[in-house]
């Protein structure tokens, strides 16, 4: 068994890799910010250079989409050119390169979900530079995989989720945009449906890999707060309001309206297809009450 690199192990979906791939059993080899930035071709070099290893995954990515909106010149360094020099390095080596990708990459025009054959046109620096990204990695050689998710949660690192049920138990009234459309991703149902593409899955290529089925950021926030309510959670509201996108002021960057990912291109590679995106946050936040994450007193 080889080694697993994995980068920006210290983001939401790299530390859900990186744990549950090392309890069944695989010798990862974890990067986070602090001991690998990005953006540097001679330190990534130093660094995974005296590293054996037969696959890499790639998590890190500057990936607050009004900063990449402002910072652009960083943006395409660390999303697109540092992506570059990842995949040459893994083809040097004869690895495997995993790079993860986003939603973003479309223009969310579709009514329909977005399928891998589907043509990038992004509308945002973030966008653009993860589409340069996708591109660099794909013409690298045929073994590497570029693999879009969205809206992603998971127990390592505050998401969406997280921040409703928490402002659920302290404010008596929370909004959410109600007229976005993608995906939701649970990071440890990722990590089991990624794990194969490490080395048993042939060939390489584009895979959208999100939970099935869509929703707005509302009623996201909406089934989350059920789901908290129904384990005893003493919350001051129940309910996730609508708000327009156009509404919120705080946002610098063109976010794509529906950007729903089609992941049914899982089953025709013969693995299992990613479950309702409902059933995951449902066990997420059964979980993190059983945990007592929120520390909350039950009703």
């Amino acid at each position: 068994m080889g080694n697993v690199v994995i980068l920006g192990a210290g983001g939401r979906l790299g530390a859900a890799l990186a744990r549950n791939w090392s309890a069944t059993g695989e010798n990862v080899i974890a990067f986070d910010r602090r001991t690998l930035s990005l953006g540097d071709p001679d330190l990534l070099e130093q660094v995974l250079g005296p590293i054996e290893f037969d696959s890499l995954v790639n998590c890190a990515a500057l990936t607050n989409v009004d900063y990449c909106e402002t910072h652009q010149e960083e943006a395409f360094k660390v999303n697109g050119e540092a992506a570059n020099d990842v995949a040459l390095l893994c083809e040097q080596k004869g690895a495997r390169c995993l790079h993860i990708s986003t939603d973003y990459v479309f223009d969310g025009n579709s009514a329909t979900p977005y399928k891998e054959s589907d043509i990038p046109v992004p509308i945002s620096v973030y966008g653009a530079s993860k589409r340069l990204g996708e591109e660099a990695v794909l013409a690298v050689g045929p073994r590497h995989w570029v693999v879009r998710v969205s809206w992603v949660f998971g127990p390592d690192r505050v998401s969406f989720v997280d921040q409703v049920v928490a402002r659920a138990l302290v404010e008596d009234k929370v909004d959410a945009v109600d007229n976005k459309w993608a995906s939701p991703t649970y990071t440890l149902d990722a990590a089991t449906l990624l794990l194969p593409f490490l080395e048993r899955v042939p060939g390489g290529g584009t895979l959208h890999l999100a939970n099935e089925g869509a929703c707005t950021w509302r009623e996201y926030g909406q089934f989350a707060l059920d789901c908290a309510a129904e384990n005893g959670l003493a919350l001051k509201t129940f309910r996730v309001g609508g708000v327009p996108m156009e509404s919120i002021k705080a946002f610098v960057a063109k976010r794509p309206v529906h950007s729903v990912l089609d992941s049914t291109k899982l089953a025709s590679l013969g693995r299992i297809p990613p479950r309702p995106w409902k059933e995951a946050v449902r066990e997420y936040i059964q979980k993190q009450v059983a945990a007592g994450v929120w520390n909350a007193p039950k009703a």
